[in-house]
């Protein structure tokens, strides 16, 4: 089962400051969580972060997983190379209930992370093999990558965002459930909003989604 976690306003924990942990870090970084690195050294990608002060930076060496009991995050991610200083931390975050995900164990951990092709931040797909392969999963993501963005245009990006502004306005005026669908659907379908989209009128196109609600019975 491929999930989604809701990661806005959560502590994340990272420990290790290599090329692993960079990767994790870019994974979580559009989520608008807390992101806070342990190491006792980084590279320069991550000190770059740290810098313009998208991530919070501990220089500290790890012996054992005790710092999980001053940290308390929502989720703690561990990318060293220590496997042993891995498990600890994953079976002490465990005991904690704290969400725990190790890159070299993918058993142990509470989830796995799937090849993510991403548009703009708005639409993800993801190739995922169970955790079984996560070198396939890159492999054949790389494959259909190419044809993906070929095939999502930039008209379907703008429509998800008329969308969210769509839903965000239906919500304070349709009570039904199943009348918001049927508006967000007429606006999905409507051709004045299509062509305002493609010649890349958003405002105008907003201005469109305001009079369909207010007409809307």
């Amino acid at each position: 089962m491929i999930i989604n976690l809701n990661l806005e306003g959560k502590k994340i924990v990272i420990v290790g400051g290599g090329r692993e942990a960079l990767k994790r870090i870019n994974s979580v970084l559009n989520q608008k969580c807390e992101i806070t690195l342990i190491s006792d050294k980084i590279s320069k990608p991550i000190e770059s972060l740290v810098k313009k002060k998208k991530i919070v930076y501990k220089n500290q060496k790890l012996k054992n997983a005790n710092f999980l009991s001053k940290e308390r995050p929502f989720l703690i991610i561990t990318t060293t190379d220590d496997i042993k200083l891995n498990q600890a931390i994953i079976k002490n975050a465990k005991n904690k209930g704290i969400l725990a995900y190790s890159s070299d164990s993918s058993k142990t951990s509470d989830f796995s992370n799937p090849a993510i092709i991403d548009f703009e931040n708005l639409i993800q797909i993801a190739v995922f093999t169970g955790g079984k392969s996560p070198a396939m999963s890159k492999k054949i993501k790389e494959q259909i990558e190419i044809f993906l963005k070929q095939s999502i245009t930039k008209e379907d990006t703008c429509q998800i965002k008329i969308q969210e502004i769509a839903r965000t306005l239906a919500k304070k005026k349709i009570g039904s459930q199943i009348q918001r669908k049927a508006f967000l659907k007429s606006i999905m379908n409507d051709n004045k909003i299509k062509q305002l989209i493609k010649e890349g009128e958003s405002e105008k196109a907003e201005n469109r989604v305001v009079a369909v609600l207010s007409k809307w019975k």
